[in-house]
């Protein structure tokens, strides 16, 4: 009997976000000059979990909700990733994700890998009760899946310190004992670390600094405007704030708000706090879409909401000297391919905002030796990181004349290469 042969088919992660992490991979490895077996295993995750949660809402009904965890590389270490709560969330989603972990952990040359995860729900819409039944039912199934040693979750987008309480908790009661290093991200009366909320806005700051301080401008002469008003736009605002730069424009889910001779930044927070967003905010500012706020003219544009934010469609018509990723892929390929033909330097996302994940890390050292350090000596730490990773990119750019992303990628390849060279593959 002949045998059957099947054609192959489409990977189940193949989807257009992958595909973009997908083609800046193999863009950097025309630089990276590593081995064909080492670009062959970076292609592909190499672990994806797929699973159904059924949950009890509060009206009695049962609801399956979708959930992903996907690994794609622990040749450094275990792996680390957020955990989202989105109606995109899906398995492309999550693999794209965890591809740019990996690089992000490298080149900041974090012992880690990477991996994402998350569950496809609207969190607006469910209550806290709703909430916590799917985290422990998620992370009740996850479990052989993670651990301090083996997959170390955060939070991510509509996720936050009380999920991963959430998280540790329903982890510690399977194991018997209290187990904080299972995530980072959590409340500091659980282990957190100090300034692990600020470290991702933070960071994409200190970067920025960084980039300025090369191309020989003052930040605080510097007109600056802020796509996402969350966890890492917002401190971001703040900290152009304090630094002395003017904050021309923000937005949140609600649209954004402009001033031509600057915002109160801390006003503006003083207003979310209050009302949960900036809807609805008139006095003293422009109403304007998320649309108009990006093609604002502006010497520092910084997108800190989610990603394919900047594409084909929009790229000609920012108006920014200068472009920073402090969210996920927020500039897709054909964006940018138009900012580099505009000459516009992209301060890219692995680089950017890799102060959160680089503050896990301090954390899950600081749980794994319960000894635990303060405020100025975590910033201290993040700032060194930051810096070195910054000048081993912007080095690599300058010597083999390519754009800062690329060189971001060949940095972090090149370091995973080495592990993975001296390791092998198995068996």
């Amino acid at each position: 009997m002949a045998k059957a042969v099947h054609a192959t088919s489409q990977l189940e992660w193949d989807t257009p976000l992958y595909q973009q992490a997908r083609t800046q991979l193999e863009h950097a490895l025309a630089f990276a000059e590593v081995p064909d077996f080492v670009a062959t295993r970076l292609r592909h995750p190499e672990q994806a979990v797929i699973l159904t949660l059924p949950v009890q809402l509060d009206d009695g009904a049962y609801e399956m909700f979708p959930a992903y965890r996907v690994k794609h590389s622990s040749v450094l270490g275990p792996t680390k990733g957020g955990i989202r709560y989105d109606l995109a969330v899906d398995l492309g989603e999550c693999a794209a994700l965890a591809m740019w972990m990996t690089w992000k952990c490298a080149l900041l040359r974090l012992p880690y890998g990477g991996a994402k995860g998350g569950v496809r729900c609207n969190a607006r819409e469910l209550s806290m009760a709703e909430l916590a039944r799917i985290t422990r039912r998620f992370t009740a199934e996850l479990a052989p899946f993670i651990g301090p040693q083996l997959d170390i979750p955060a939070p991510d987008m509509a996720t936050n310190e009380q999920t991963m309480a959430w998280m540790m908790d329903t982890y510690s009661m399977q194991k018997g004992y209290a187990v904080p290093e299972i995530v980072t991200g959590k409340p500091v009366s659980l282990g957190g670390s100090l300034f692990r909320h600020e470290a991702t806005g933070a960071g994409v700051v200190m970067v920025i600094e960084r980039a300025c301080e090369r191309l020989g401008w003052d930040l605080a002469a510097q007109r600056c405007v802020v796509q996402g008003f969350g966890n890492v736009g917002g401190i971001a605002a703040s900290e152009l704030f304090a630094k002395g730069a003017s904050v021309i424009g923000v937005s949140d889910i609600s649209g954004g708000v402009y001033a031509s001779d600057g915002l109160d930044v801390p006003a503006l927070h003083a207003y979310v706090t209050e009302h949960g967003s900036l809807e609805g905010l008139e006095t003293g500012v422009t109403r304007i879409t998320n649309e108009e706020l990006l093609e604002l003219e502006c010497d520092v544009l910084a997108v800190a909401a989610r990603e394919d934010q900047i594409t084909g469609a929009n790229a000609g018509n920012l108006r920014c000297r200068l472009l920073a990723e402090g969210a996920n892929g927020p500039t897709t390929i054909d964006g940018d391919r138009i900012l580099a033909e505009r000459g516009i330097p992209v301060l890219p996302d692995i680089l950017t905002n890799a102060g959160g994940v680089t503050v896990s890390y301090f954390e899950w050292v600081q749980d794994l030796g319960r000894l635990f350090w303060d405020r100025d000596e975590i910033r201290r730490r993040l700032s060194e990181k930051m810096a070195d990773a910054f000048d081993r990119v912007w080095d690599v750019a300058q010597e083999r004349g390519i754009r800062l992303r690329d060189a971001a990628l060949v940095a972090a390849i090149r370091e995973v290469s080495a592990a993975l060279e001296a390791r092998g593959i198995y068996p």
